[in-house]
């Protein structure tokens, strides 16, 4: 834990939402933990202990606070940037891999002994493997009972769990109730399949929610996504079903709302991770202010643009495609393109409503047609059959769980690719916090902005002090760029009405 014990005590007593999830308190006079937000009266400092996650809290004998519920805290930072396996293991948990199979096996996928594994989740999280994963599927369950009226054999089901019973028992151990008790009397009943289920995901202020709208509207695909007023709609495909998800923010603060179909039940604990990793919910804004805000060019921007977030991916590969389009067009020209792809191969939606009406294609479709018929030029288009044979032989793996070093050779080695398009992709679909595409001509431009005319050498080597967190002072730079650009054109389109009025030689 990078923060001392007293200083997590200061936090403790100030109830600032901004520590929420980056520690949880034992409170060893009543065996609860709670989060550092919890409204109840702060406990003796002497009975207390301080632990980096729920995970490590609940090992210990403490269990789930009923009144801050820690299954709601936004996602814990706690063991980033100290172990690159313990990241990659802890993702592959998030999607399940403990549901479907052991820790041998996950060892083996993120390249390491059972023994290893262990000792380093010792280290970073303080809690084993099976210990994260229980913790998970009980704190996912135990926010379903709350935010949602499905019967308890979809709850149990949709937390990982193998059986009602098993989900019944762990319940009751962790919180000495029953499930039905749990619910306080809301009832459950089955949701039809055209009904909807609404979940609260918590995260960390500030959010420059406007900010990521904006991106995410530059960038909508048409037919997959939408962006209308400050909702964002896109199309989902798991479990061969298919249909529409939205996010926007909550009435309440630190949170956003996701609405997903009811028929997506068994699937809602993977479906929240992506959209927690896409919105870049865990995140500390905090910290990377304070470690962004050294540089003093850097501390002017973030000062004036707090909360932001590096838009993340729903999928990978759609991403990857659509950098691929991006490389040397405008960011329209991209998403023409990719719009295109979509409506020629994608598949229709099961429930097709407003503009959001398609799936983006898959891998195994992309490989074997003829995307220069699109007005793909050539070599983009072989890139993208080459990738698309490489990640539907899963030869390529194009999600936070995999190794980013090992992806971005895998990448690169692809004629047609090159490191700006590894780099974002790094970036968007890695979730690498320190990707850093160093030639990009927004980047550029915003130095220009700042008097400083670099190349990409130069601004590479601008950016060694801003690591671990590249990707965040990016989407600033990005983000300064973008709305100085805007002001620019709107000042220019001033002075062009204007001066249509005046006599002609004075427009100087």
């Amino acid at each position: 834990m990078d923060l001392s014990p007293d200083a997590c005590y200061r936090a403790l007593t100030s109830r600032d939402a901004r520590f929420d999830g980056r520690f949880f308190i034992g409170v060893r006079s009543t065996g609860v933990y709670c989060r550092p937000i919890c409204p109840v009266r702060t406990p003796l400092r002497r009975n207390i202990t301080f632990y980096p996650c729920a995970a490590a809290a609940a090992e210990a004998g403490f269990r789930p606070c009923l009144r801050c519920r820690p299954e709601t805290a936004p996602g814990t930072p706690a063991w980033r940037g100290t172990s690159a396996t313990v990241s990659r293991a802890l993702q592959l948990i998030g999607e399940g891999a403990l549901d479907r199979s052991g820790i041998p096996e996950l060892a083996d996928r993120v390249g390491i002994g059972e023994r290893h594994l262990r000792r380093l989740f010792d280290l970073h999280v303080g809690a084993n493997p099976v210990s994260v994963a229980q913790t998970r599927r009980i704190h996912f369950a135990k926010k379903l009972l709350d935010e949602t009226r499905l019967p308890m054999t979809e709850v149990a089901s949709a937390a990982g769990f193998s059986s009602l019973r098993r989900f019944n028992t762990a319940m009751r151990e962790t919180y000495g109730r029953a499930p039905r008790e749990l619910r306080r009397g809301r009832g459950s009943r089955p949701e039809t399949e055209d009904s909807s289920l609404q979940l609260r995901l918590d995260y960390r202020p500030p959010f420059d929610w406007p900010a990521m709208m904006s991106h995410l509207q530059a960038r909508a695909l048409p037919g997959v996504e939408q962006v209308d007023a400050d909702v964002y709609v896109r199309s989902i495909e798991i479990g061969g079903m298919s249909g529409r998800i939205e996010v926007g923010p909550a009435q309440q603060d630190h949170a956003v709302m996701l609405r997903v179909p009811a028929r997506f039940s068994r699937h809602l604990m993977g479906i929240v991770e992506r959209v927690r990793r896409s919105f870049d919910l865990a995140a500390d804004p905090a910290e990377i202010q304070l470690q962004l805000g050294r540089d003093p060019m850097l501390r002017k921007i973030m000062s004036a643009h707090t909360g932001l977030r590096v838009p993340g991916a729903w999928d990978g590969f759609e991403t990857a495609v659509r950098a691929i389009l991006g490389q040397q067009v405008s960011v329209a020209g991209a998403t023409t393109l990719a719009g295109r792809l979509a409506r020629q191969w994608g598949e229709k939606l099961d429930d097709p409503r407003g503009e959001v009406v398609r799936t983006f294609p898959r891998p195994e479709r992309l490989a074997r047609v003829d995307l220069t018929r699109l007005g793909v030029v050539r070599t983009r288009a072989r890139a993208i059959r080459t990738l698309s044979r490489e990640v539907a032989a899963g030869r390529i793996r194009l999600d936070a769980s995999a190794d980013v070093d090992q992806t971005c050779q895998a990448l690169l080695a692809i004629p047609g690719i090159g490191p700006w398009t590894v780099q974002v992709v790094a970036m968007r679909a890695l979730r690498d916090p320190d990707s850093f595409p160093a030639g990009d001509l927004g980047l550029r431009r915003a130095f220009e902005l700042q008097g400083q005319t670099l190349d990409a050498a130069a601004i590479e080597a601008r950016a060694e002090g801003w690591r671990p967190w590249r990707a965040y002072a990016a989407v600033a730079l990005w983000r300064f760029e973008g709305l100085e650009a805007r002001r620019g054109l709107q000042a220019s389109s001033t002075v062009d009405k204007n001066s249509s009025r005046l006599p002609s030689g004075s427009r100087q």
